[in-house]
Order: C-alpha cells, then sequence, then structure tokens
C-alpha cells in the first residue's frame, strides 16, 4: 500500500502561523523533504518534531525524487515543505508530486500561508482579477523583457523579487507600466 505524500504550508515569518493540522503532520510523517534542512529544523524544533528531514531544493530535486517515491511506494508518508509558505508556488516540488500522481502516490494538500494571497489580501489593489508570474528575471535585459510582455495585462500582477534587486525592479516597472499604475509593495 502506498504512502501519501502531503504538501505542507508552513510559517512566512511567524511561527505561530503554523496549522494544527500542519503541526500534527509533521510530526507524524515519516519524512521530511525540505527546500532548507536548516531553516526547516528550526521550525522543528519549535514544535518539538523529531521526524528526520531530508534535503529537496531545484539542484537536486532531479536526482532523489525516484528515492522518494520508492519510499511511498513502500508504504511512507512523506511531507514536502518550503522555507516559508505553500511549496510549490515559486519553490521546488514539481517534479516529486509529477512523479507521485504518475506513480499513483496520493497528494493531499495541509494548507496554510500563502504568500501570494497574503499580499493579495491587504495591498489595497483589485483582487477580482489576478495573475501570479513569481520571480522577476535577475538579469536586466531579461527583466525589462519580461516585464514589457506584461505591460498591457490589467489584471492586478503578482510578482516576487529579491531584496537585493528590488529598486532596480520596481525602476524597470515605471519605465514600462508607467507612473501612474498602481503598486504595493509587500515583505512577511
Amino acid at each position: 500500500m502506498n504512502g501519501t505524500l502531503f504538501i505542507v504550508a508552513t510559517p512566512i515569518g511567524n511561527l505561530e502561523d503554523l496549522t494544527p493540522r500542519a503541526r500534527q503532520t509533521l510530526v507524524e510523517v515519516n519524512l521530511i523533504a525540505a527546500e532548507d534542512t536548516r531553516h526547516t529544523g528550526r521550525l522543528l524544533m519549535y514544535i518539538g518534531c523529531k521526524t528526520k528531514l531530508m534535503i529537496l531544493h531545484d539542484h537536486n530535486e532531479e536526482k532523489i525524487v525516484s528515492s522518494i517515491i520508492k519510499r511511498l511506494k513502500a508504504g511512507d508518508n512523506v511531507a514536502l515543505v518550503c522555507d516559508a509558505g505553500t511549496p510549490l508556488v515559486s519553490d521546488p516540488g514539481f517534479r516529486l508530486v509529477r512523479a507521485a500522481h504518475e506513480h499513483g502516490v496520493i497528494v493531499s494538500p495541509i494548507p496554510g500561508v500563502s504568500a501570494v494571497i497574503a499580499a493579495l489580501s491587504v495591498a489595497g489593489i483589485s483582487t477580482d482579477h489576478f495573475c501570479f508570474e513569481g520571480f522577476a528575471p535577475s538579469k536586466h535585459v531579461a527583466r525589462r523583457e519580461w516585464l514589457e510582455n506584461l505591460a498591457s495585462e490589467r489584471r492586478t500582477i503578482i510578482i516576487y523579487e529579491s531584496v537585493h534587486r528590488i529598486m532596480q525592479c520596481l525602476d524597470d516597472m515605471v519605465d514600462i507600466f508607467g507612473s501612474d499604475r498602481q503598486a504595493f509593495i509587500g515583505r512577511e
């Protein structure tokens, strides 16, 4: 009998935002696949969880998916977490979830914090229609081309950007979208 792959949302900034169901899942699974084991280790220590951790990030995901699927097929339950928020939303895990579906493994969400929705809910910008575009390209020319493709978008656009590049991205947005377009910047 196959185990279950749980996609577990974790707190964005406040550890108290972990849901009781997420806490219980993390304690009860056989393995936690985490984007950064040091980061997740702090959360697990906070909740008193001793479940074994395995690192899963963009650079190793393709290599370790088969070992996780093997464990799931053997009946182990596995939780996938990212550093903050809901896994797979601009975070690793897609290959694992796709492989789980291909192998008939149940994939179950444990909902909770989502940075996209949290930011949208406090922005004061239309929430009726929006699109999420993920992280802006880090290179200047690629970012400008990417933004130019979004210039005619009328829905609220949600973009992730590194704190180290936010000013350059905002400058490009003003150049491309114009200075009269409403914007909101949020963090945690």
